[in-house]
């Protein structure tokens, strides 16, 4: 069976490598959009037509499931992928963790970008599930772009801020951005040790599993790992190498090509 993951950069590497681990078997196909990337800064207009346009070319690649591991696609543009899909094509969205991190914690912190810390579908979701608790918004500056392309300083700077702007006191973290596992271990250690993480990969990556099996298929897959760079098929950037999840699927992707 394949499965499509989209996202404009990175940020799709933690739930496909989850994916990988959880069924080997499943070909993946990897949809970003490097040329165009990021997407948050963009009209919501533009962003619709784009992940529309890439789930439909998914689709005619093959795809039976298709999943958005990005924030802004999932906010913007999940329900008019759903409706251009049909019922046929199970399509799985992204929310950030917050209702885990409430159910557990009186003091929260949402780590994400500034155009998702702005949001009111940020607001939306604060209030649904943690009006109990006292949250903080952080916005992390330039650490999605800086994660994109492996700039070790950007990520170490961005970082030293985050945590600057998160309140000692805080009991858990939210990654409201995708990207952000990617950098996990770095996050952590600036941190106290007692802080507890929540990202959403692995959530979506489970749910993709269910729809998988919901779905079913005459045929399992072959494990291959195909990658598409704003419409063209290629490999995966070569910022990718430097994440333990990029390097798992990296090697599945070359292995494929070669």
């Amino acid at each position: 069976m394949i499965v499509a993951l989209i996202d404009s950069g990175l940020g799709m590497l933690p739930t496909a490598a989850r994916l990988r681990q959880a069924r080997p078997e499943l070909d993946l196909v990897l949809m970003m959009d490097p040329d165009n990337a990021p997407w948050g800064p963009k009209p919501d207009g533009w962003v619709v037509d784009r992940v529309v346009g890439t789930a439909q070319h998914a689709v005619e690649l093959g795809a039976e499931v298709v999943v958005l591991p990005c924030n802004t696609a999932s906010v913007t543009a999940l329900s008019h992928v759903r409706a251009a899909l049909g019922d046929t094509i199970p399509v799985v969205g992204t929310v950030p963790a917050i209702k885990p991190a409430a159910a557990v914690s009186d003091r929260i912190a949402i780590w994400a970008t500034a155009a998702t810390t702005a949001s009111a579908y940020q607001g939306r979701l604060i209030e649904q599930f943690a009006s109990h608790r006292t949250v903080t918004s952080v916005a992390c500056h330039g650490l999605a772009d800086s994660i994109d392309r492996g700039d070790e300083r950007g990520i170490g700077a961005a970082i030293t801020a985050a945590v600057a702007a998160t309140p000692a006191d805080v009991e858990s973290i939210v990654l409201g951005c995708t990207h952000y596992p990617l950098v996990l271990d770095r996050i952590v250690s600036q941190l106290p040790g007692d802080v507890t993480m929540f990202d959403s990969a692995e959530a979506v990556a489970n749910q993709t599993v269910r729809r998988v099996d919901e779905v079913g298929s005459s045929g399992s897959g072959t494990g291959c790992v195909s990658v598409w760079l704003s419409g063209i098929e290629g490999d995966l950037p070569a910022s990718a190498q430097r994440y333990r999840e990029g390097k798992l699927l990296r090697g599945d992707a070359r292995a494929e090509q070669h």
